[in-house]
């Protein structure tokens, strides 16, 4: 009995399985390798496992696309739309070769099943068991290839809603990326514009402070100027410097003055000689500030002053009135600084007869006092030795030395620890020089503290007694006090 192997190509003729046409082109360049899983169920053997399915592969380029969308900026998501839509019909490509595959493989497995079932019909036996096994395996292949063709079908559809909505994003993201460059086109033309306003403001303020360039510097310089004063004002030996200084030149002006004072009083006596011979009265004295006046007889003819009244007057150079002096009915007169810049006069009368005498020219100011003043005014007080006179009208005899207190709210005169009188300024307080007395009269004050109490007070020089007075009226006139002597009526811009 003849045994029938597995190795049937010597028992059929090789024109028994009709050839493959000529017109089927296979995808690769080998048939794929199958085995039989469980259940008897025929499996492709892939080459590599680690390739992910198509349907994977998007799923899991979409899960990163959404992932990502909220850190790319818009032009950033527009190309990832635009890579994922070139993707997506990469896919649909690959989708259109797999399934142009997959027909290849359809009708290969047609052929072979046909090929196998007419071998069935020619072999008996163990070789037929083969062939219907074969025929078996063919047609669960051909079963679980029309189930992949169903799964392709369905990925194609995803595939494709997958790429209409990245076509759709892709539309949007450049609709976005148009409006934001609209909107950046707008915010740089405003930036533009504000730079521009800018550049203007600057522009005109450089225009402006050119054109207060030298007024500042002005300005700068007078503050260079008052900061060196007051620093040398700080400086001892500078400002001992400059008392010497002002010493001399003090000196030399009160010998120019005296020479002056004596041409006009020459020229003043020839034009009275000339005018009128029965003058018999003159001034004599420098007519600043700090030194006195006194009335003297210029001829035989002219009665003793003991006998004759006296008064005292203030003439304003603009309106030519004359102003009553309380209390000057002496010979001798100081000036104090409310006759700065006033000429005085003094009426004689004798009986019926009245003759009038007066300075041949306006009370000229202390050289050097106003800027003494001017440096006491920042000091929150201010003292100066004095020697208390009369007190209430009595005469004293004690000639102790005590210290009178200007302050920038009360004048204070005490000795040691003792105060005597301590007033702030108010309406009723009076403060002047002294309207007679001698040669003193320079150096010594009246100050009426209160009603009912009164000082005069001598200094130990003419600057310190029309300092105290100045200073005391400036603190005064700060607290809205009128600080005059009595019966004086303040002068404009006293």
């Amino acid at each position: 009995m003849t045994r029938v192997t597995r190795d049937f190509a010597n028992t059929m003729h090789k024109d028994a399985v009709p050839a493959v046409s000529a017109d089927v082109t296979f995808r690769s360049s080998r048939f794929p390798r199958y085995k039989v899983g469980t259940d008897n169920q025929v499996v492709e053997v892939k080459d590599d496992p680690k390739l992910l399915s198509m349907k994977e592969a998007v799923a899991r380029e979409t899960a990163q696309l959404l992932e990502q969308q909220k850190r790319l900026s818009v032009r950033d998501l527009a190309s990832k739309f635009e890579m994922g839509l070139a993707a997506a019909v990469k896919l649909s490509e690959e989708d259109k070769l797999k399934e142009a595959a997959s027909l290849e493989k359809h009708v290969l497995l047609k052929k072979l099943r046909d090929a196998l079932e007419a071998l069935r019909g020619r072999v008996a036996g163990r070789n037929k068991e083969d062939v219907e096994e074969a025929i078996a395996m063919v047609e669960a292949l051909a079963v679980q290839l029309a189930q992949r063709e169903g799964e392709l079908i369905q990925e194609k559809e995803e595939v494709k809603k997958l790429a209409n909505f990245l076509k759709q994003a892709s539309e949007d993201a450049k609709k976005l990326v148009e409006e934001e460059r609209s909107i950046a086109r707008s915010e740089i033309e405003n930036a533009r514009a504000a730079v521009q306003r800018v550049e203007e403001a600057l522009q005109e303020q450089e225009r402006m402070s050119r054109a207060s360039g030298k007024q500042d510097y002005e300005e700068l310089m007078k503050e260079v100027q008052e900061a060196r004063r007051i620093k040398m004002l700080h400086q001892p030996s500078k400002v001992m410097d400059m008392e010497h200084e002002l010493q001399a030149l003090r000196v030399q002006l009160l010998e120019k003055s005296m020479h002056s004072l004596q041409l006009q009083k020459e020229l003043a006596m020839k034009k009275k000689e000339e005018d009128d011979m029965s003058n018999l009265y003159e001034l004599d004295g420098q007519e600043l500030l700090g030194s006195y006046l006194r009335i003297q007889k210029c001829s035989d003819k002219a009665a003793e002053l003991s006998e004759c009244f006296i008064q005292w007057y203030r003439v304003t150079l603009d309106t030519v009135k004359r102003e009553l002096i309380s209390g000057a009915t002496k010979s001798v007169y100081a000036p104090e600084p409310f006759d700065v810049g006033r000429i005085l006069q003094a009426e004689i009368t004798l009986n019926s007869e009245k003759f009038i005498v007066s300075t041949t020219g306006p009370i000229d100011p202390a050289a050097g006092l106003g800027s003494y003043v001017e440096a006491l005014v920042r000091r929150h007080d201010t003292e100066f030795n004095v020697v208390v006179t009369q007190m209430n009208g009595v005469e004293q005899p004690s000639q102790s030395i005590h210290i009178l207190h200007v302050g920038k709210m009360r004048m204070k005169l005490g000795k040691g620890k003792t105060t005597i009188a301590k007033e702030y300024y108010f309406s009723l307080m009076q403060l002047c020089g002294v309207r007679g007395g001698g040669n003193a009269a320079a150096q010594a004050l009246y100050w009426l503290a209160k009603p009912g109490l009164s000082f005069i007070l001598a200094f130990e020089s003419e600057r310190d007694r029309n300092a105290a007075i100045m200073l005391a009226r400036r603190f005064a006139f700060d607290c809205n006090i009128m600080l005059a002597g009595p019966g004086d009526r303040t002068p404009v811009g006293a």
